[in-house]
């Protein structure tokens, strides 16, 4: 390796390392306040905060890879340029692509690394946070439970309450319980205007105190008919304190945190997972849609239409079908078609959430898949935006560097985030979607790199300035001429 090489390397390297744990630190710091309020005063132990600080660190650092190699690009061939040893090297013949080719070599490379962690340690990490997440909800139930809705962490309870308060926001207002451990539907009602989440460590039993409530149940066990479920006795009665156990089953034993509860995120899933997923998803999605279309077709009682010879047609009927009936029988036969209609469109405004909940899945499991590898060439494609730029201005140190910095990837993150939302709305397509931000930034990377090779400024403003500046010094030369 060159002399040249190694010193631009090192030029590199340093802001990098620097820019990367600034960064990455930086990530993890604002995901970790976003679930502190969840964990912070719930008794959550030392070593989950740090099983949660590792995975998340694991998650962020494909996110933080671009943005240091964005950061530090521009930093050292901005230094570079401020210390005129850029100016030195081209005055030696030495290009511009001569002189960041080791650190593109390098971009490439951590393109290549930042593409492993996206296909290996990105989804174990998701995996595993997401479960650690789960489990530790289950151990503190009072984490789980979220006021104005019913919550079904607890096996075998719907619970419902108005306000959750609190040193430990373990205690409930206004508590609404159905027990359907019997699976027996909501035959057992519990109501209560106040009530207490009790739990010991190590315990496989949650203690439910409730105050001043109310107790009903049916007694429909033995009755098969519905004649004698509406003859089956029922028992309500009123309490003061009423308390009972929920066996949460072994969600204690050891190393139950990291146990794996759930999988089904797309974030959760290796490309090659992702790519045998999505052809299932969208065979059962298009199945379901034609088992749909088949259905409203034969609700319709509609009939294939077939071209008929003319030797068949019949010349006096008329071309407009319902001209050729009655009075009476236009009017039954227009109110059976708008009964039929009515009953159709309500069939498919019943289904079209469940339509679109199935397609948005599909969609996030397409996008993830095209994102995956989209994400994994940033650290190129900022590189090339970078090191133009940071010739080009000629500015070292944190400050320029760190504003034009925020700027591209706040442009590139924008973009890539709308594309996805857009994708995962059917907008537009998921490779579309996925590679709107690199259709953005991939011109103005080509356009940086040839004005920098050309020694040009972002922008010549005195090319944009001279036509405008010439056109009002052509009005005044006329107005003096007419004025004399």
């Amino acid at each position: 390796m060159k002399i040249l090489d190694r010193y631009i390397l090192k030029s590199f390297l340093g802001p990098f390392i620097a820019t990367f744990l600034i960064v990455l630190f930086v990530l993890v710091m604002q995901l970790l306040w976003q679930a502190f309020e969840n964990i912070a005063g719930k008794g959550v132990s030392i070593g989950f905060i740090l099983k949660f600080l590792y995975y998340t660190t694991l998650m962020i650092i494909p996110q933080a890879l671009p943005i240091g190699v964005l950061l530090s690009s521009i930093m050292a061939l901005g230094s570079l340029g401020e210390n005129y040893e850029f100016a030195a090297a081209k005055s030696a013949g030495i290009s511009l692509q001569r002189l960041i080719r080791p650190v593109a070599i390098l971009a490439i490379l951590l393109s290549l690394a930042n593409f492993f962690f996206l296909n290996n340690v990105f989804p174990y990490a998701n995996l595993k946070q997401r479960n650690l997440y789960i489990n530790v909800k289950k151990k503190k139930p009072s984490m789980s439970l979220i006021a104005g809705s019913f919550n079904a962490d607890i096996p075998g309870y719907q619970i419902k309450f108005d306000e959750k308060y609190g040193e430990e926001e373990n205690l409930l207002k206004n508590v609404l319980i159905y027990d359907l451990r019997g699976n027996r539907g909501n035959q057992k009602v519990i109501t209560a205007k106040r009530g207490k989440i009790v739990t010991e460590d190590g315990s496989r039993y949650i203690t439910l105190i409730l105050n001043d409530g109310n107790f009903y149940e049916e007694y429909v066990k033995s009755a098969k008919t519905p004649q004698k479920r509406s003859k089956m006795a029922a028992s309500s009665a009123s309490f003061k304190e009423y308390e009972f156990n929920i066996d949460v089953g072994d969600l204690f034993d050891n190393g139950a945190l990291d146990s794996i509860n759930t999988t089904g995120s797309p974030m959760m899933y290796r490309l090659n997972e992702l790519k045998d997923t999505v052809p299932k998803l969208k065979y059962s999605y298009d199945e379901d849609m034609e088992i749909r279309a088949k259905n409203i077709f034969a609700s319709a009682q509609a009939s294939e239409l077939h071209k008929i010879p003319d030797s068949l047609k019949n010349k006096e009927l008329n071309i407009n079908t319902i001209e050729n009936f009655e009075l009476n029988e236009k009017i039954t036969i227009l109110n059976a078609a708008a009964s039929k209609s009515n009953r159709l469109l309500s069939t498919i405004n019943n289904s079209v959430e469940s339509l679109k909940w199935r397609r948005k899945v599909l969609n996030l499991y397409e996008t993830e898949y095209y994102n995956r590898v989209a994400l994994s060439l940033s650290c190129v494609i900022l590189f090339f935006i970078g090191a133009p730029l940071g010739s080009i201005v000629r500015k070292g140190g944190f400050g320029t560097p760190m504003i034009l910095a925020i700027s591209v990837y706040v442009t590139y993150h924008f973009s890539n985030t709308f594309g996805k939302n857009l994708a995962e709305q059917s907008t537009i397509s998921a490779f579309v979607g996925s590679w709107v931000s690199a259709m953005i930034m991939i011109p103005i990377a080509i356009l940086l790199t040839r004005r920098a090779s050309k020694d040009k400024g972002i922008f010549n403003i005195d090319a944009f300035l001279r036509p405008i500046t010439g056109f009002f010094k052509k009005l005044v030369s006329k107005k003096v001429k007419n004025d004399n």
